[in-house]
């Protein structure tokens, strides 16, 4: 096994993940089986229960692990699939040694942090790096561990102290460094003394460098290099200039420009040890991703996507997402134009408060070519996602919602169309007449950290669906779809029968939807010279009542998982979150069909669509029962921290037309969560 380290200097936030990334993808075109590992030096067991607006989005792994966002970076750019010991924190770390010396593993000895509990990072380390992530079964030959936060700072000391051990436990010639730098530029000249105190500080606490990533806005003039090499005591070639390009996708080939692959293969000896076929699945990769950043250059056409959430201020809370949405506009070859509008402008009360941002809004919602609704927590912003969806769906503009944007699709449909004006989410309004959202029965109610319905999870598409759902064949038609999930909350079903028969049975009309004078209504479904040339027939153009079905439920069929309005263009809702599991050379389903539909080119997408494969190892997709057994045999750790050993498990009841009306405590610990965290858990 062989070992590339990568550290920060100067600052956080500069790219070491993007890096760390585009390292292990190179080393794949080797041929060479690549897995990764984070650390991240806080105290959280998990980022679980942080806030989206201050540490980016929760990325939810397979295990249903809540994860730092860089563990989706790794799974899309290496095309693996991690757990959560993937992820390793100061929480993790601490409790495991805690646990052992509560049950005497270090035979009376003082607990100390050297050798303790470095000896316990680089056991978690190697354990880990030993497991398969590519479906293969076969153990990785190369770890790649990012070392979160800035070398020096006290929270990443253990961790420094723990690499500087394990470079002599595994040798020499297993282990290397890459510490990522900043260079930055002032008056013109770019300044490297930021980066000479940042290697010295880094030698200073036993760890040298094999590679310097320096870090600029421009490309690096040849005398800076030569600087570097000079005062850092590393050759030229061991300096990586890694300036800002117009797209991520483009680091690797940056770094291979510069002989990155080749120093690793004379550094680490890496080339004797790859076979044949592995080696021609390398280049494969190789030539793939290369045709995939040339296409991104030269693609003109453009598709205008709104993304209405709550937590625009830090697009980072979004960043799968947006990725998902990058991966389909390059399948699609559409350059992705992403507007981002705040939920509660859309509101009523924005008009008042700040009519500018509101007029804004609805500009940018009215002209966009397709609408996305995310996942959120809380109250605030959910009327204007309300509107936002209801704009969708009466003028068939394309629509994807996701965890909370498929709720709110839900919210609206009975609102608007089964004329129940009291229907809401018993999260949103603990005394709300009719919940059409409701909290899952066995759920927990005091712990928020953990105990959601968490990681991949079965969909089972329903009889009669394989004959007109857009969805089902963007999966390839297939009869079942595994998806990642995170949500606490589910559609209610004691309204189920009513939603889907609906269409059948309208309420009277609703009130027109209120839009502000100076924004031109949508023209008609009929005249739509967009929907015609995505290919929709008049007949699927109709001016009425659309059918809303959920295609796509639980293996015991209660759990609504899937919605999609039958006539509509693309309106489709999921209860989980498709966008951790798409990939750049396989783009999630769900999203390819949205932003297929929105540039007009679905049904070549759907045909397309017929050999799709998803990117999850076969071992993952077993049916939910099968995992439930697992995790209560001790093979998957992912219960909940507040079931205790042998208790029994909380069975579902559907007797909750009433909702959760008694959660009142519940309701207020959670909008105190929100209030105090930015919303860090999600639907």
């Amino acid at each position: 096994m062989k070992y590339i380290v990568v550290s920060g200097g100067v600052i956080s936030g500069i790219g070491k993940g993007v890096i760390a990334s585009s390292t292990g993808l190179l080393l794949k075109t080797l041929g060479l089986r690549v897995t990764a590992i984070k650390v991240d030096p806080y105290m959280n067991i998990d980022a679980g229960t942080m806030s989206p607006t201050e540490h980016g989005e929760v990325y939810v792994l397979d295990d249903g692990g809540e994860a730092d966002l860089d563990l989706g970076n790794y799974e899309r750019y290496l095309d693996v699939t991690l757990s959560r010991d993937n992820n390793i924190t100061t929480g993790k770390i601490y409790r495991e040694v805690i646990e052992k010396e509560r049950k005497g593993d270090y035979l009376g000895k003082t607990v100390q942090i050297v050798p303790h509990l470095t000896n316990a990072i680089q056991d978690w380390i190697e354990r880990v790096a030993q497991r398969p992530v590519d479906g293969s079964g076969e153990s990785p030959e190369v770890c790649i561990i990012e070392l979160g936060g800035t070398v020096g700072d006290i929270e990443s000391a253990p961790f420094v102290e723990a690499m500087r051990q394990f470079q002599f436990r595994v040798g020499h010639d297993n282990f290397a460094l890459i510490h990522v730098s900043l260079v930055p530029v002032i008056g013109g000249e770019q300044k490297t003394k930021p980066t000479q105190a940042a290697i010295r500080d880094l030698r200073g606490l036993g760890l040298v460098p094999d590679m310097i990533a320096a870090r600029c806005p421009v490309p690096l003039e040849r005398a800076v290099i030569n600087k570097l090499s000079m005062f850092c005591h590393v050759g030229p070639e061991q300096v990586m200039a890694v300036h800002d390009v117009s797209s991520t996708y483009h680091v690797p080939l940056l770094l291979e420009e510069q002989g990155m692959v080749r120093f690793f293969q004379k550094r680490l000896g890496l080339e004797v040890k790859v076979q044949g076929p592995m080696k021609e699945q390398g280049r494969e990769l190789r030539t793939r991703w290369r045709e995939l950043t040339v296409g991104h250059d030269r693609m003109i056409d453009k598709v205008e996507i709104v993304l209405v959430g709550k937590y625009t201020s830090l697009h980072d809370s979004y960043m799968s997402i947006v990725k998902s949405l990058e991966h389909a506009a390059l399948r699609c070859h559409r350059k992705l134009e992403l507007k981002w509008v705040e939920s509660s402008d859309l509101e009523p009360a924005a008009e008042s408060e700040n009519p500018v941002k509101y007029h804004q809004a609805w500009q940018a919602l009215c002209s966009a070519k397709g609408i996305l609704v995310p996942g959120g927590f809380g109250t605030r912003g959910t009327e204007g996602m309300i509107s936002a969806a209801r704009w969708a769906r009466e003028k068939r503009v394309p629509y994807l919602g996701i965890c909370l944007g498929f709720q709110i699709a839900v919210i609206e449909y009975v609102r608007n169309v089964l004329g129940i004006e009291t229907a809401g989410s018993a999260e949103l309004d603990a005394h709300c007449k009719d919940p059409v959202i409701i909290y899952m029965p066995e759920i927990s109610k005091t712990h928020l950290g953990g105990t959601m319905r968490l990681g991949l999870r079965p969909s089972i598409f329903q009889k009669g669906t394989e004959e007109w759902s857009k969805i089902r064949q963007l999966y390839g038609g297939q009869p079942v779809v595994w998806e990642r999930h995170r949500h606490r909350y589910e559609v209610n079903p004691d309204y189920v029968e009513r939603i889907e028969s609906a269409a059948s049975n309208p309420s009277a009309k609703a009130a027109p939807q209120k839009i502000p004078n100076d924004i031109p209504a949508a023209s008609p479904p009929f005249t739509s010279p967009r929907l015609s040339s995505a290919g929709f027939t008049p007949a699927e153009m109709f001016v009425g009542v659309d059918e809303l079905k959920f295609v796509g439920r639980d293996e015991k069929g209660e759990r609504m998982q899937i919605a999609e309005l039958r006539h509509h263009p693309y309106f489709v809702g999921m209860q989980a979150h498709p966008e951790f599991c798409s990939r750049p050379l396989n783009p999630s389903p769900p999203f390819l069909g949205f932003i297929a539909a929105s540039a007009g080119l679905l049904e070549e997408q759907l045909a397309m669509q017929k050999n799709y494969q998803p990117p999850h190892p076969k071992s993952h997709m077993i049916s939910e029962s099968e995992m439930i057994k697992r995790r209560e045999a001790g093979e998957v750790d992912d219960k909940p921290a507040t079931t205790p050993p042998g208790a029994a498990t909380p069975t579902r009841s559907l007797s909750v037309n009433k909702g959760p009306k008694a959660d009142l405590a519940v309701a207020a610990r959670i909008a105190a969560a929100e209030k105090a965290n930015g919303a860090a858990v999600e639907h």
